[in-house]
């Protein structure tokens, strides 16, 4: 499994850009933290995926700031061997795309909205965060619907919260 350090030792050999890799970072303390309230809630969790996986989500930034780089960070870390991290990487936009939406920007069509628990926490974990710091899912809402995001993201980005916030506190 890969470590903390090897996740960004990747980071660093792609170059990815420093204020990227303070969001990842942020990104992975959110995450790590979600996910220790759903094991305290007795579900499985991989936290060390968890952590790694938050940790390079964002690493398709060090090629592209567009809505493809979660398709670009997730070919990227494909050719290093990490298929688990690269499906992270390509289903973390918001709370995915659709095959229409993925479509319409450019990306080759097929789903990608996160399936595992790990994909789930890691996508939430970046919706609260902005930049550096932790924002509720209202102002990420608002940003979305501001940036003309389509209704049916917004509704999933909500969903999406609902449903890692409901296996956080099912104690």
């Amino acid at each position: 499994m890969l470590t903390r350090e090897e996740a960004l030792k990747i980071l660093e050999e792609e170059n990815t850009p420093p204020h990227v890799v303070e969001h990842c970072e942020a990104v992975a303390r959110k995450a790590v933290k979600i996910a220790e309230r759903i094991k305290a809630a007795g579900h499985e969790v991989n936290i060390q995926l968890v952590e790694t996986g938050a940790l390079l989500h964002d690493v398709g930034r060090a090629q592209s700031h567009g809505l493809d780089h979660g398709f670009v960070g997730g070919v990227m870390l494909r050719g290093r061997g990490l298929k688990e991290h690269a499906h992270i990487a390509e289903r973390h936009i918001a709370a995915g795309l659709d095959k229409q939406e993925a479509k319409r920007a450019g990306l080759p069509p097929k789903e990608y909205i996160p399936q595992t628990l790990e994909e789930k926490i890691i996508a939430d974990a970046d919706n609260l965060i902005d930049g550096t710091h932790p924002v509720p899912i209202k102002v990420t809402i608002q940003k979305l619907r501001d940036e003309r995001v389509p209704e049916g993201s917004i509704a999933r980005v909500s969903e999406l919260y609902a449903e890692v916030e409901a296996l956080a506190s099912s104690l």
